[in-house]
This record gives C-alpha cells, structure tokens and sequence, in this order.
C-alpha cells in the first residue's frame, strides 16, 4: 500500500527555544515533567511545561547539542508566552532563555528518508527518543506511524536540505496525528494534565525526579488511580481541529473529551488525536461539536499504556 508518509517535509513554522549556560541543564530539569539533568547527548526527551495545577501549557522535544546548550522544539503559537514564563524562573540560575527559531531550519523526515539520512552513520541508533549528531546536524528518532519511521532533522540555518523526495507539511502533520503523540497547541492551553495525552507511557514524564510546577498534582493522578481520560485516535467524515469538544451518547449537556490535535487524512475525512473520558471510549458513539454532530471512529493509542500504578 502507497503511503504519504515517505520523503522530507519543510517544517518552517516550528518554534525553537535555546537554552544557554552551564545551569541550563538544572534550569530545565526543575521547569519541566522529564529529566534533563541525566539526559545524554545521544538521546531526546519529550517534555511538558505545566502551570501550578499540573495542566499542560506548552510540551517540548528536547535535546542538547551540548552540556551547556539544550534546544526545545514547541508550537509556534505558544512561544512567547512559554519563553516569558519560563524567564520569570531563571532567577539566579546561569542560563539564557532565547527563541532560536530563526536560527535553526527544522525538516519531518519519513520513510526512506531517514535511512537515506542515517545510512553512514556507524553508530547510529534506531530507538525512539535516540539523537544521533553528524556535521552539526541533529537527528531525533520519533514515533513511527502506522510502522514508518520519522524522524527530525535539525541544523544551523543555511544547512543543505536532507536528501529525499518532497513531502507536505500537511502530509507531515498527518503523519504527528497518527502516530498519537500529541503537541500542546493555543486550543488546548492548560486543558489537560499530561497523563491525558498518555505522555507518561511515551517517555514524556519521570516520577522519579524532583519539584516542577505542578508536579504534586500530576504525581497524584498517577497513584492514586484518580485518571479519567485517556488519548485516543479518531477518524471523522466531517472537519476536525484541536478544541473542539465531544459528546457521549448518555450525556449531551456536557462534553465528554475534546479534540487535541486533527490533520486532514489522505483517503478523506479527518484524523485526529483526542482525549477523552476512559468509559465514553468504552461504550463508543462518542459524537464531534454536539450530541448529535458527526460521528467518530475510535481506536486505541498506537503504542502500549503503562499499567495503572
């Protein structure tokens, strides 16, 4: 079967927060949901930025081009006001907080693009989260979806594109919706804790580390089984995009999940990236916009949830 999923796609909107200085590591480590104090420089972390409630206001693929040097990719939308937050916190601390969106160029990578870019690369890992660095280019292995293989491609601006047959941003970001791994985007601002996007089964969350804001509430949806909502995928006929509420056949008057992220799919219809109540993705026909709005297909996450603690 042809997928749309094969070849390099421009990612030119995508923000970049820079991270400079010999406590930009710690900084870090206590600003967010994953631990970047033991993160090496052959690996990436997915990452949350929560408010005092534990809700997500921005997440991050993170990664360090050096010990003192650590590059967070987020939503464009939420940069600013991530940054500005995140100063509030510097303090005393010795880091520099900078976008660096201008400063980088960004491309997806899938398919035989990612063998193509990792070919001769002798020690080159095909792990998710992996980061593998060759002539000032970094490589962050991602979740596949629906089995292909993707990857970021981040260098310095003015670096030679990847190699590979041209794929749409719009194909690209059908390929972020099906592989289930959600970014926070202005729609969904402080909406949900980060175990409602399952970031806590897709290496996104460390119990084991220390404070951050909102950490106590996200430590106690975990253990104390208290977790109602799940994300999901979902398939529509109709319009989709992130916000949009969703309804379960037993009850109208209030919304049972909303839409996290949506893309166009290639053979029509919407695909989408929702999270919602456990038991209205148990009993199904669960419903866009209103009750009785356009219907959606369910299914279940593409990767294994880590068992209820």
């Amino acid at each position: 079967m042809h997928t749309p999923l094969e070849g390099v796609a421009p990612l030119t909107h995508s923000g970049l927060i820079r991270a400079q200085g010999e406590d930009a590591a710690k900084f870090l480590h206590g600003q967010l949901t994953s631990d970047f104090s033991l993160l090496g420089l052959s690996e990436a972390r997915l990452a949350g930025f929560c408010n005092a409630k534990g809700r997500l206001q921005a997440s991050f693929i993170g990664f360090k081009r050096s010990h003192a040097d650590i590059l967070l990719l987020c939503n464009p939308d939420l940069l600013a006001v991530t940054l500005k937050r995140l100063s509030m916190f510097v303090l005393r601390a010795k880091v520099k907080l900078l976008d660096a969106s201008a400063d980088f160029v960004v491309y997806g990578l899938a398919g035989s693009a990612v063998f193509e870019a990792t070919k001769d690369i002798a020690d080159y890992k095909s792990t998710v989260w992996a980061k593998t660095d060759v002539a000032g280019i970094s490589l962050v292995n991602l979740y596949p979806a629906d089995g292909v293989v993707r990857a970021l491609w981040v260098a310095p601006a003015g670096t030679p594109a990847p190699a590979g047959a041209v794929m749409t941003t719009e194909q690209w970001a059908w390929g972020e919706v099906r592989s289930g791994i959600a970014t926070v985007t202005q729609p969904i601002f402080e909406a949900l804790v980060p175990q409602m996007l399952n970031y806590e089964s897709v290496g996104g969350v460390n119990f084991k580390k220390g404070c951050y804001p909102g950490q106590e509430v996200v430590a106690r949806s975990q253990f104390r089984g208290t977790l109602k909502r799940r994300a999901y995928l979902a398939h529509s006929e109709a319009s989709l995009k992130a916000g949009d509420e969703l309804f379960a056949p037993d009850d109208a008057s209030q919304p049972c999940g909303l839409v996290v992220q949506a893309a166009a799919a290639p053979g029509g219809g919407f695909d989408a990236i929702v999270s919602m109540q456990i038991s209205a993705f148990e009993t199904g026909g669960v419903r866009a916009l209103q009750a009785d709005g356009p219907l959606l297909a369910l299914s279940a996450a593409p990767y294994p949830l880590l068992a209820d603690i």
